[in-house]
Formats: structure tokens, C-alpha cells, sequence
């Protein structure tokens, strides 16, 4: 009989674990980071206003695993066709439409339980001036969703507020 009461008191431990993290009463950390993020908002924060940095609809994609590694891509929704069906023989228009609408990039991460600082290292990116940098951005976690602070813009100005969902 003593194996039951030991059995019932794992099957209620458990229990109230899965209740607990479900219910997001238990505090989200680094590992939480790992796999697929879905794009949900990306706003520039300016002392006088906030913008849809990728405009309305934007989409993206982020993706963190488990050995330190992340990618991520953001695009414009509205991101034109090139006409010739060449991106080597895109117009100038087009070329500065599609520059200008889309940010991908990839490296290494770290992330502190701490402090909630998530540290990437780009090694490389669309915007070639983020090569090789280290930047820090602030996370936090509202059960399936993601909030990043990123202070490094690439318009060099404010701060992007970048919302994920996970992807399951």
C-alpha cells in the first residue's frame, strides 16, 4: 500500500505542474526560447510616436534552438513582384522596395534567466552593418507569446517592440 499513496502524490505533483505552466503562473526563462516564433507586431518606438516599422500585416519568423543558434527574417506584406521574374535584373524601384521591406539574420544567442537579456551575435545579416555585432535586447514571455525590446534599429533611431507567437 505504500507504493499508492507514493503514486498518487506524483500523479498530484504533476498535476498541478501542467495546471501551473499552462495557466503561465510559472515564470517563463531562457530555455522557453527555444523553437519557432511566428511574427505577430513590429513597432518602432519614437519619443513621439510609434510605427509599423515593416508596415500593416507584416510577417516573419524566428527560430532559436537548443545549441545556441537563431535565424530570423522579417518582410513588408506588401513586397512587389519583379517584373522581369529576375531578382538579378530587378528595376531600382523594385530593388529599393524589396531592401528596404525585409531584414534577415542569423548567429549565435545567449539568454539570462537573471536579467532576461537576450544576447545575439549576428554573423550575418541583410543589413550588412549588424555583421559580427553583439547586441542586447530585452524578453519576456505572456504564455505562448514572446515580447522583444531590441534598442539597435537599423534606422538608427528609437526602439523596436517585436511580438512573437509561438509556433506549434
Amino acid at each position: 500500500m505504500k507504493w499508492h499513496g507514493g503514486v498518487i502524490g506524483i500523479v498530484a505533483a504533476l498535476t498541478a505542474g501542467l495546471s501551473l505552466g499552462t495557466s503561465g503562473a510559472l515564470a517563463q526563462g531562457a530555455k522557453e526560447l527555444v523553437g519557432t516564433w511566428q511574427l505577430v507586431s513590429i513597432q518602432l518606438e519614437l519619443p513621439d510616436k510609434k510605427i509599423d516599422l515593416f508596415g500593416p500585416g507584416a510577417r516573419g519568423q524566428q527560430t532559436f534552438d537548443a545549441n545556441g543558434r537563431f535565424s530570423i527574417i522579417i518582410t513588408r506584406a506588401d513586397l512587389p513582384q519583379v517584373a522581369s521574374g529576375n531578382r538579378e535584373k530587378s528595376t531600382p524601384e523594385e530593388s529599393a522596395k524589396l531592401v528596404h521591406g525585409t531584414i534577415a539574420y542569423f548567429g549565435t544567442y545567449t539568454a539570462s534567466d537573471a536579467d532576461k537579456v537576450l544576447t545575439v551575435n549576428v554573423e550575418t545579416a541583410t543589413f550588412p552593418n549588424w555583421n559580427g555585432t553583439t547586441q542586447k535586447r530585452v524578453f519576456a514571455f505572456s504564455g505562448d507569446q514572446l515580447s522583444i525590446s531590441n534598442p539597435t534599429t537599423t534606422t538608427g533611431a528609437g526602439v523596436a517592440k517585436i511580438v512573437w507567437q509561438r509556433v506549434k
